[in-house]
């Protein structure tokens, strides 16, 4: 084994090992006692009914991690990216196409292979705890618009990549970047209005009193909203939440119908607060910059190290190609890759916290930002006491005490009581 495969290798294993010390302690941090902030909204019961969940979902994700990377490791070893380069040469001509059939197999095998998992998460886990809404029609149709949706848009962007390497020499990777900016940034237009429709129903929120108030929290601060979509969410679970999407005249707000049936207008109204945070904040725009120098980044370093053999020796090839090097080069970068996931993780919960104190401010409410988030949590089963590390790692959103108690503070430094007389009174 050359270099290239041994710090592919290492890689593999040490973050698999630091995912399962950052399970292991996750389970550990759970705690028997209810946290007081939380009384009003679990009883005993439903609070050890969440940490259940926790423990057969992490338990449940330590079993798929290791058949993950049990697969990998047997298929690399064995010779198994070199023996499919073989058939798929003796099956098509043409790099490109050579390259869509060798990439969507490895896709189609990693999908094959994860669907007792997922059948097992969704009928299994997800029914036990009372999640799932999910019908095995649904469940199908789902898998069949995303397999025609990955082979249409997926496929045109993939033969768009291997063409532009395969012919435009030295530049390659700055055209690649360039075509996937635009191919992103088209994809923010319509995703809203013809992609994610194909999976859920969007209905504008009925004419009443929470729509008049949500409204008129949007004039408050400024905020151009023409509608807010209703999404039927209970289709597929009973768990809520609310999400922002899109850019434009195409941009739009949605609320999980099962969020409005379970929260009080003013609950529902810090919560689209939350979101339009994130709009004013600028934290979508901020996102799409970091996420536009990554990508240019990763395909300059791809142009890089798609002409070294030794990182196809690594994986035992015949033959070199810009398709295998696209995969073998994935791996390759997966160090960086998750050191940045950590950076982007932090960046998340930090705009988090920023979209928190936006709805406060602009709502003058915190206790209906507090008691939102409190039945979220209830309604989801969350983790009420994960462990830091856990948190550093994998949270895009910051332990929901930790919110609460930010926005306390925030209340605190707001009346300028000093915390003293709020803890003896």
């Amino acid at each position: 084994m050359n270099i290239y495969g041994i710090i592919i290798l290492t890689t593999l294993l040490l973050d698999f090992l630091l995912d399962l010390i950052s399970d292991i302690l996750n389970l550990k941090s759970l705690r028997d006692k209810l946290p007081e902030e939380f009384q009003d909204v679990f009883d005993q019961e439903k609070y050890q009914k969440s940490q259940e969940y926790t423990r057969v979902r992490t338990r449940f994700g330590i079993l798929t991690s290791i058949f993950d990377l049990a697969v990998l490791l047997l298929f690399w070893f064995s010779g198994g990216f070199n023996y499919l380069d073989h058939l798929v040469r003796s099956w098509v001509t043409g790099e490109i196409w050579r390259g869509l059939l060798y990439i969507g197999i490895l896709l189609f095998a990693r999908g094959v292979l994860s669907l007792p998992f997922s059948i097992y998460s969704t009928f299994v886990i997800e029914e036990k705890f009372g999640f799932n809404k999910t019908t095995p029609k649904t469940f199908i149709l789902d898998i069949l618009k995303a397999t025609v949706l990955g082979i249409v848009i997926g496929g045109l962007l993939l033969a768009a990549v291997l063409a532009f390497f395969q012919y435009t020499g030295d530049y390659a990777w700055l055209y690649c970047w360039i075509a996937v900016v635009v191919f992103s940034l088209f994809m923010q237009f319509i995703a809203p209005t013809w992609i994610m429709p194909l999976f859920n129903k969007f209905t504008p929120l009925e004419e009443g009193e929470l729509r008049n108030a949500i409204l008129e929290m949007a004039k408050k601060v400024n905020y151009p909203l023409k509608n807010v979509f209703v999404m039927d969410g209970s289709k597929r679970s009973t768990k809520s939440n609310a999400f922002f999407t899109g850019f434009g005249k195409n941009k739009r707000i949605a609320l999980f119908d099962t969020l409005i049936e379970k929260h009080t207008i003013k609950e529902l109204v810090a919560v689209l607060a939350h979101e339009i945070g994130h709009y004013k904040k600028k934290h979508i725009q901020k996102g799409m910059l970091i996420s536009i120098l990554h990508t240019g980044i990763m395909f300059y370093l791809l142009s890089i190290f798609l002409t070294h053999q030794g990182l196809f020796e690594a994986f035992y090839m015949d033959h070199m190609s810009i398709y295998a090097g696209f995969i073998f080069f994935g791996m390759l970068y997966s160090p960086i890759e998750m050191i940045l996931s950590i950076f982007m993780q932090i960046f998340s919960r930090k705009n988090e916290y920023e979209a928190d104190r936006f709805a406060v401010e602009s709502t003058g409410d915190p206790e209906s930002m507090i008691s939102a988030l409190k039945k979220l949590s209830a309604d989801n089963l969350s983790n009420l006491t994960p462990h830091p590390l856990y948190v550093f790692l994998h949270y895009s959103h910051p332990p929901v005490l930790e919110r609460i108690n930010a926005i306390r503070q925030l209340t605190r430094q707001t009346k300028k009581i000093p915390s003293e007389t709020l803890e003896t009174g």
